[in-house]
């Protein structure tokens, strides 16, 4: 495939973007696709991330109130993503949420089938709400928020779930139309435990 859009040079970046990637790679030892891809435009880059950090690094308990954990809002990523067929943030974020969640097996249940996932009915509800807003946004109703309130989910609950899908539906076009690759990195994390320790020697 041809490489329409070039990634710049790292060193080529604005300060604050280079010191920001070179974060992310200093945490993650490696330097996600997106980050170099999206910084040949560079104000772009910043606003980008400026609400992508704003949705996903929020904290339980946050004003606006909010209950989602981190894992949930991946789990919405992943599976709004799958739908918008994005290759690279069903592997990226699919990698982030088996380590939030501690299980090897739900990224791939959700991206396929999350009614059949090994998910609380907590969490299909929001799959429920983030699939409904992801492709059929136009026909979200009073009972579809009603839904949501038996499972501890609130109006600013609400708009979480529909942010971050509305959000990635972008990042979804974006990668795809683009043709970022995901990591290589990405296919492998959370999916093994880290081997343990072996024990000190009897003396």
């Amino acid at each position: 495939m041809t490489v329409r859009y070039p990634a710049p040079d790292i060193n080529d970046l604005p300060d604050d973007i280079k010191a920001k990637v070179l974060e992310v790679q200093e945490k993650a030892g490696f330097v996600p696709t997106v980050f170099l891809a999206l910084a040949r435009r560079p104000a772009e880059w910043r606003a980008f991330f400026a609400y992508h950090d704003a949705l996903m690094l929020k904290e339980e308990g946050s004003n606006p109130a909010g209950s989602l954990s981190k894992g949930e809002r991946e789990m919405i990523v992943t599976t709004t993503s799958a739908a918008n067929h994005c290759l690279y943030c069903v592997v990226a974020h699919g990698a982030i949420l088996r380590i939030y969640e501690k299980k090897p097996l739900v990224a791939d249940q959700v991206a396929v089938n999350y009614r059949k996932a090994d998910i609380s009915p907590r969490q299909r509800a929001m799959l429920d709400f983030a699939m409904k807003v992801c492709q059929q946004s136009d026909q979200i109703e009073d009972a579809d928020f009603a839904a949501l309130y038996p499972h501890g989910f609130n109006d600013e609950d609400a708009w979480d779930i529909a942010a971050i899908t509305a959000f990635f539906g972008l990042s979804n076009r974006m990668a795809s139309f683009s043709g970022m690759q995901p990591n290589p990195e990405f296919y492998l994390m959370g999916r093994v435990p880290k081997a343990a320790k072996p024990a000190p020697p009897v003396q």
